[in-house]
C-alpha cells in the first residue's frame, strides 16, 4: 500500500511539472508573437502554433498485458507518444494520419517529423525524441570551440543568435549521433514513418 502512494505521489509530482512545462510553452509563445509584431509590424495574421509535444512525461494508458487489458503508467524519457491513425488518444486533426513525431537532429543537422504506425506497438507506441548525445555537455564545452562552431555554422548559411557564445559549443553537432541513421533505424524497425526533413536556418539559444 506504502508503495502504490509513493507511486501516486510521484505521478501527480511529475503531472505538476508537465503542467509548468506547458504554462511556460504558453508564455514563451507569447513573447515569441510580440517580438515578431515588434519586427513585422504590418503583418496582420498572428503566429499560431502547429504541434506542441512533451517529450519528459508519464502518460496512463491501456494495453494488453499477458492477455488482459491493464493501465499502465508509461514514463518516456528522452521519448514521444507514437499513436498510429485512428488510435483514440490522438487529436481528430490527426487521425487519418497517425500521431505527428519530432526527431530532432542538432543546430547543424536536419531534424524530421514522422508520423505514428501501428508497430510501435511493440515500444509502447514510442519513438526517441532526438538523436541521442555521444558526449556530455560538460565534455563538449571542453573539447570544441565555440568559436569554431559558431563560424562553422554561419559557413553552412545558419544565422547564430546567442546571449554568449561561452556555451555554444554544448549542443554542438559533434556532440549527438548522426540523426539520420538514427531516423532510418527507427523507419525500418517500423515504429514510424517519415514525413519531412527539416534543415536548420538560425540557431537561437540562451
Amino acid at each position: 500500500m506504502k508503495q502504490c502512494r509513493r507511486v501516486e505521489r510521484a505521478f501527480q509530482a511529475s503531472a505538476a511539472a508537465a503542467n509548468y512545462a506547458w504554462a511556460n510553452r504558453q508564455m514563451i509563445t507569447h513573447y515569441i508573437r510580440k517580438a515578431f509584431k515588434k519586427v513585422f509590424p504590418n503583418v496582420e495574421d498572428e503566429l499560431n502554433i502547429l504541434y506542441d509535444v512533451a517529450h519528459n512525461i508519464i502518460k496512463l494508458e491501456k494495453y494488453e498485458i499477458n492477455g488482459k487489458e491493464k493501465e499502465l503508467l508509461v514514463h518516456r524519457k528522452g521519448a514521444t507518444r507514437a499513436f498510429p491513425p485512428y488510435h483514440p488518444e490522438i487529436p481528430s486533426l490527426y487521425q487519418e494520419i497517425g500521431q505527428p513525431i519530432l526527431i530532432p537532429g542538432s543546430m547543424g543537422t536536419a531534424s524530421y517529423v514522422l508520423r505514428g504506425t501501428e508497430e510501435a506497438k511493440q515500444s509502447f507506441y514510442s519513438v526517441c525524441h532526438g538523436a541521442g548525445r555521444t558526449m556530455s555537455r560538460h565534455e563538449a564545452m571542453r573539447k570544441i570551440s565555440s568559436q569554431g562552431l559558431k563560424e562553422e555554422l554561419e559557413k553552412k548559411g545558419i544565422t547564430v543568435l546567442v546571449n554568449s557564445i561561452y556555451n555554444l559549443a554544448e549542443e554542438a553537432p559533434l556532440a549527438y549521433k548522426d540523426v539520420n541513421r538514427v531516423v532510418n533505424i527507427v523507419t525500418e524497425a517500423g515504429l514510424a514513418k517519415k514525413v519531412a526533413q527539416l534543415i536548420p536556418l538560425a540557431v537561437i539559444k540562451g
